[in-house]
């Protein structure tokens, strides 16, 4: 009986040994980023935040504005401490819903993602969910 399986079958195209199904060219992807991103030529940020929380504040500023129905008054401030940085965000009173989610699972979310984000910088970031 012959084998019919040779090493490298299953990762050729039509017969083509350079042609593997597994390999993606890095300079056909199209991932949808500019060079610039929006947050930091200050597109759609109309609260004129710095951007000095790097990713973590970047993350928390668009998924509260996405979570948000009135993205204008969500307000985040800043505070640097010894081993991380602290995120306070202020949405509409309408909107604390929202943001903190049934039993607390959208505000958790949103305290992993920042968390996760920092982590990406370095950083240990934490959310705190300001009720005016």
């Amino acid at each position: 009986m012959t084998n019919l399986y040779e090493a490298g079958d299953i990762n050729t195209v039509n017969g083509d040994e350079h042609g593997d199904i597994n390999a993606v060219d890095p300079n056909a992807v199209d991932d949808g980023v500019d060079e610039e991103s929006d947050y930091e030529s200050g597109a759609g940020n109309e609260s004129d935040q710095a951007p000095d929380g790097g990713t973590p504040l970047a993350v928390l500023h668009y998924l509260a504005r996405s979570l948000s129905n009135d993205p204008g008054s969500v307000v985040i401030d800043t505070e640097e401490r010894r081993g991380g940085l602290r995120l306070s965000l202020h949405v509409a009173p309408d909107d604390m819903g929202r943001v903190i989610g049934r039993r607390g699972r959208t505000a958790q979310a949103i305290r992993t993602l920042v968390n996760v984000a920092g982590a990406k910088d370095g950083v240990q970031a934490s959310v705190d969910i300001v009720d005016d």
